[in-house]
């Protein structure tokens, strides 16, 4: 895997405990982010690199750049029709663009728009923002939030082939790492080095509700 890994536990003592924030593998180029799909999607786009086939451009795909919070929503790869665990590594421009574009997925009077104004917004706008409760291996919440983004029409065929770097299929790695969370054995599991990201823009890390620390 062309993915930088690390011991759960070490990651632990660095990672924030709270509040808003894009924890994801990263540099200057690109980000790691984490989709699971059935063998036929999953095969496909591994062995052609992009995404096609059985994969609908017409419906919007959800993209999570937090390693354990992907594991959470797919049961460890466990789920039926998300068994097949892909590691995406996208531009990393493409992943700013995608945020830029965002309109949050419900409602808040933090956003400083009115209701309507919002619902204008989500009409018109083809990338969706979600902030959920972060999770640790075993699926407890915790108190730090994690962000999922939603895309479709012409971001989602923007994604499915211009966007992507590489793509690689991690079941093996997520089953065998989920033995040590069955085992209750955090010493020893090995996850994706992550860490916060924060852009070089304050409006859009405002927009994003990103915290400093």
């Amino acid at each position: 895997m062309n993915i930088r890994l690390k011991k759960y536990k070490e990651q632990l003592q660095e990672w924030p405990e709270q509040g808003h924030h894009i924890m994801a593998q990263y540099d200057d180029e690109k980000i790691i982010v984490y989709q699971s799909y059935r063998k036929e999607i999953g095969e496909f786009a591994v062995k052609n690199q992009f995404f096609g086939g059985a994969f609908s451009l017409e419906r919007m795909t959800w993209i999570k750049p937090n390693f354990l919070w992907m594991m959470y929503r797919n049961g460890w790869g466990r789920k039926e029709g998300q068994e097949y665990v892909l590691a995406i590594h996208l531009k990393k421009e493409a992943f700013r663009k995608y945020l830029e574009n965002a309109v949050y997925s419900s409602y808040n009077k933090k956003l400083g728009i009115s209701r309507e104004e919002w619902k204008e917004q989500v009409t018109t706008s083809s990338v969706r923002l979600q902030w959920d409760p972060d999770h640790d291996p075993f699926g407890n919440k915790l108190e730090r939030r994690a962000i999922q983004i939603g895309l479709r029409n012409e971001f989602t065929r923007s994604f499915a082939k211009d966007d992507i770097i590489l793509i690689e299929n991690i079941s093996d790695f997520v089953k065998e790492q989920y033995q040590f969370v069955l085992n209750d054995d955090l010493d020893n599991l090995i996850i994706p080095e992550e860490r916060p990201l924060l852009f070089d823009d304050e409006i859009l890390n405002k927009k994003l509700s990103l915290e400093m620390k």
